[in-house]
């Protein structure tokens, strides 16, 4: 299989950029995938971001079960600050709360100097993760450029949020994707441009995985019993009737179809990662 891996250019370039705006911010939310916190983490940007209130936000949890849940549970156990939310179904409260509690000192200080600078926060994380719709529920208003491809953002963009300042940033991959189950799990989720993957390579990975940990929507869904991936993705073209002339299967629209499942949340609320995986 062929080893995924994407960092552009612009991501090398945005990577500075952030290294140089650290110094505007006051705290940093991590902007993660609820449905993979694991594989969504970038080990570089915690490093870069460690000296600042970090808050670990675990977005889209609408499409996550309760293996996200227990997750959370273990970064709160390491001492991480977090917070599950759906940018684009949830209330912006709880978030705002978690926000202010961990900049506390910061604001404190500020009244006493009788500063009227707002906070501070720059919004980080991989692509595809739901940063600009986070800061559009926050900002009451669609306020940050959206989108459902990995790269969406390509520039910093300083957004008002009340009495808080929120710096979008570009989607940021790690340089390396050494952990090439993660990064399949990425490819899968929307967070890789789709265009330098093998959508049949990630289609039956998706499968395998499936197979393991949701076996029950594979059935529903699809009428899939059992088999190799292969298998099941012959089984999922001939019970949606993806079929070519000569009834050849047609497995790119099958392929197609998986994904589009998966990330849209057709196949109901999963977690590809496991509380097992965690370092």
């Amino acid at each position: 299989m062929k080893t995924v891996q994407w960092y552009p250019g612009h991501m090398a370039k945005a990577m500075r950029m952030l290294e140089e705006n650290l110094s505007l911010v006051d705290a940093v939310l991590l902007v993660l995938d609820a449905r993979a916190p694991l594989s969504s983490s970038n080990a570089r940007l915690e490093k870069l971001t460690k000296n600042k209130p970090l808050l670990y936000v675990f977005n889209k949890r609408d499409l996550a079960d309760a293996k996200s849940e227990a997750i959370a549970d273990a970064f709160r156990a390491k001492g991480k600050n977090v917070i599950p939310v759906s940018a684009v179904k949830g209330q912006a409260r709880p978030l705002l709360s978690a926000m202010a509690k961990i900049t506390e000192e910061k604001a404190e200080l500020l009244k006493n100097k009788d500063s009227a600078r707002p906070l501070r926060f720059m919004v980080a994380g991989i692509p595809n993760t739901g940063k600009s719709s986070l800061i559009n529920l926050l900002s009451g208003g669609k306020k940050a450029v959206t989108g459902d491809k990995a790269g969406v953002t390509r520039s910093k963009q300083w957004v008002r949020c009340g009495d808080a300042e929120l710096l979008d940033s570009p989607g940021l991959m790690p340089p390396a994707l050494e952990n090439q189950i993660f990064a399949k799990r990425l490819a899968a989720l929307g967070s890789v441009n789709d265009d330098i993957l093998e959508f049949d390579e990630i289609a039956l990975f998706v499968l395998e995985e499936l197979q393991k940990s949701y076996p029950e929507r594979l059935q529903e869904r699809y009428g899939i019993e059992n088999g190799t991936p292969l298998e099941m993705l012959e089984t999922l073209c001939k019970n949606r009737g993806f079929l070519l002339k000569g009834k050849e299967y047609d497995y790119e629209r099958g392929e197609r179809a998986l994904i589009d499942d998966l990330r849209k949340g057709r196949l109901g609320a999963l977690t590809l990662d496991d509380p097992s995986e965690m370092i």
